[in-house]
């Protein structure tokens, strides 16, 4: 059965985590970024999980975890060993929430993503769960390739598609357009002009 790729916005909304190892710390970090709100439940904890739920950037629960930690939260990351992640997967099923386990797919319902971001664009390349270090190095060739100017291309395309909007033109008629703005900027800074 194939995956559905799927961008979350978890800005403001609760997302649990469960562990609190490197791993978890990880997870922790690229969740801060996408702005979510986070609690961590672990009977241990990395000191970099503690000095974060010291300056309040995250609640924290020094114990183990229990099926009301579940409330409110919008995505659950299992990041604790194999056992625990069973059960905050087959609790997380029973209220229909996904969950991202850390190196254990058969504990996940979702999958993360070896994840490139630059001037506005994310890339992410999964493998199923099968293979994490292969997404990575995928990645990382991605991120090789993937134009360091790539804002000028993003801006671009979003000037282009508010004019497209209030002119009215056809979605199937936009990629064409947007293929030659992009060609115009390319050939600008090939040259050493300004781009259009």
């Amino acid at each position: 059965m194939q995956l559905y790729p799927l961008f979350l916005k978890l800005a403001g909304r609760k997302v649990l985590v469960v562990g609190g190892g490197p791993v978890a710390s990880a997870k922790v970090a690229a969740l801060r970024d996408a702005g979510a709100e986070i609690a961590v439940v672990a009977p241990e904890v990395e000191p970099a999980l503690a000095e974060l739920a010291a300056a309040g950037s995250i609640a924290l629960a020094r114990r183990s975890f229990d099926v009301a930690d579940l409330d409110g939260a919008w995505l659950v990351v299992a990041a604790a060993t194999a056992d625990v992640n069973r059960g905050v997967a087959a609790a997380a099923e029973a209220r229909r929430l996904f969950v991202l386990a850390v190196d254990d797919p058969s504990a996940a319902s979702a999958y993360g993503a070896g994840t490139l971001r630059r001037g506005g664009v994310t890339v992410a390349v999964s493998t199923d769960g099968r293979a994490p270090a292969l997404a990575g190095l995928l990645r990382e060739g991605l991120e090789a390739v993937l134009p360091a100017d790539i804002e000028t291309w993003t801006a671009a395309a979003d000037t282009q598609r508010a004019e497209w909007r209030a002119a009215g033109v056809p979605m199937a008629e936009r990629r064409p357009l947007l293929l030659r703005a992009l060609n115009a900027i390319y050939d600008a800074k090939k040259n050493g002009k300004v781009a259009p």
